[in-house]
C-alpha cells in the first residue's frame, strides 16, 4: 500500500550489494572537483572495502560511492565506437 503518494525509489545498488569493483574507473562528481576535466576527475579503483568504500590509484584516502558520478556502463561502449 502506497501512503501520501510516496513511491519506493529503485535501488541504486546491484542486487549483489557491491556499486564497485576493483579495476574499474570512477570519476569525481564536478561539485567535488570544480573547474577540472572529466579526465581529470576519472581514477581507476585500487581496492574495494567490506564497506564499500574505495581506494584508488594515485588518489589519497578512502571515498564512498557518493562522491562519484553515477556509473555509466553504456558511456565506455559508446566511446569505444566513435574512436572506430
Amino acid at each position: 500500500m502506497v501512503l501520501f503518494g510516496r513511491k519506493k525509489k529503485a535501488a541504486s545498488v546491484p542486487a549483489d550489494g557491491v556499486w564497485a569493483r576493483e579495476g574499474m574507473e570512477v570519476t569525481f562528481r564536478a561539485e567535488i572537483m570544480p573547474g577540472k576535466s572529466r579526465e581529470e576527475r576519472t581514477f581507476r579503483i585500487e581496492n574495494v572495502s567490506p564497506s564499500g568504500r574505495v581506494i584508488l590509484k594515485d588518489f589519497l584516502g578512502e571515498h564512498r560511492e557518493g562522491a562519484f558520478e553515477p556509473i555509466n556502463f553504456l558511456r565506455e561502449k559508446v566511446l569505444k565506437d566513435q574512436n572506430s
